[in-house]
């Protein structure tokens, strides 16, 4: 029998008879594993998640908690999705430009997991802009962030960017490592204490594969080779999957991603620019838009030097991000439901003969 609260499974109420227990453990396309106390199964959804459901948020994801038919002689069912503590979402423009998209879905990359450790290489490619844009998401979504800064082999001193990560997040815990030579690597232990998950966040090529293999102490994922034109690399993770370390801690790896796509993430940029907001309450007028009014405090702090111009600039490209996804999707949410309207509109119309009573 497994024990699932090494798996951070905690109390849940009675389990109705003929149900088990699990967490789901890996997804690929609309195929589950899901870890029970009889082990793991294979397993589908039941048929009433694709009717009864609102949107494919309501479906299981890797992380998730789940109560499951079981049929030891072939696929066992998915029947509950049981309450999540954290979600990291992100905005899912499918497939096109966040400029061209058609259309703009909540994407769940993950559930459950108490630590998000934003990942970013030490090459060409880092980038504090971005750091940051991942960890407003990781603030939104209920899990402690930590920023680890990968192949710090790579510069000559790791030192002055790990400086320039912990100035612009003074409160967010920042390591440097080198997972091929294991530098770094025991400063994670804190976060990596049994029936803990943590879920690993970053671009491809930043090198989330290596750490993982380095913390399983075996290979369990293949690492590929980066571009040395501009340190970017190819997709290793094509699918979500819980893996449980030596240390009794679980990773949740997921596929890398070129842009992160802020969804309603209006908490964590709160959290994140609470310095920047403050300003706020200090202009003369509540309306104030901070560009040409009189008595602005934000004016004020970038004319003074209180306020960065670049720390405004980062907070002004979140919220503008921010406010494009919600006003897109809630501009299709209209569009669908007047869509709907009509289609049913004309079906009434023709059932009656082409004459609305």
């Amino acid at each position: 029998m497994i024990d699932l609260k090494a798996y951070g499974l905690t109390e849940i109420n009675e389990i109705p008879d003929g149900l088990l227990a699990g967490r789901v453990t890996e997804l690929r396309r609309e195929r589950f594993t899901v870890m029970t106390e009889r082990g793991e199964v294979n397993a589908v959804l039941k048929g009433a998640f694709y009717h009864t459901a609102e949107t494919r948020v309501d479906f299981p994801c890797v992380g998730d908690f789940v109560l499951v038919r079981y049929n030891e002689s072939g696929d066992s069912l998915i029947d509950t999705l049981l309450p999540r503590r954290s979600k990291f979402s992100r905005a899912d423009y499918s497939g096109h430009a966040a400029g061209f998209a058609k259309t703009i879905l909540e994407q769940v990359v993950a559930t459950n997991f108490d630590y998000v450790f934003i990942l970013s290489s030490l090459n060409l490619d880092f980038n504090v802009t971005r750091i940051m844009r991942y960890l407003t998401q990781a603030r939104q979504s209920g899990g402690q962030p930590v920023v680890i800064l990968t192949k710090a082999d790579l510069v000559d001193d790791y030192t002055l960017p790990l400086a320039e990560v912990a100035q612009s997040m003074p409160d967010v815990p920042v390591h440097a490592i080198c997972s091929h030579t294991g530098m770094g690597l025991n400063e994670l232990e804190a976060y990596l204490t049994p029936g803990k998950t943590v879920v690993f966040l970053g671009m491809s090529g930043v090198g989330k594969s290596s750490l993982l293999n380095a913390l399983m102490e075996q290979d369990v994922m293949a690492v590929q080779a980066i571009r040395e034109i501009d340190s970017r690399g190819r997709h290793t993770t094509t699918h979500r999957q819980l893996f449980m370390l030596p240390s009794g801690a679980m990773v949740i790896d997921t596929p890398g991603m070129r842009e992160l796509g802020l969804f309603d993430a209006d908490e964590g940029i709160r959290i994140g620019f609470a310095d920047v907001e403050e300003w706020f309450t200090q202009c003369r007028f509540t309306d104030c838009r901070h560009q040409s009014e009189p008595g602005c405090a934000i004016l004020a702090a970038l004319a003074k030097g209180s306020l960065s111009h670049e720390r405004w600039e980062r907070y002004l490209s979140q919220q503008n991000e921010n406010r494009f996804v919600q006003d897109k999707t809630s501009y299709l949410i209209e569009k669908n439901a007047r869509n709907k309207y009509t289609a049913m509109w004309s079906k009434q119309t023709r059932k009656n003969g082409g004459h609305k009573r």
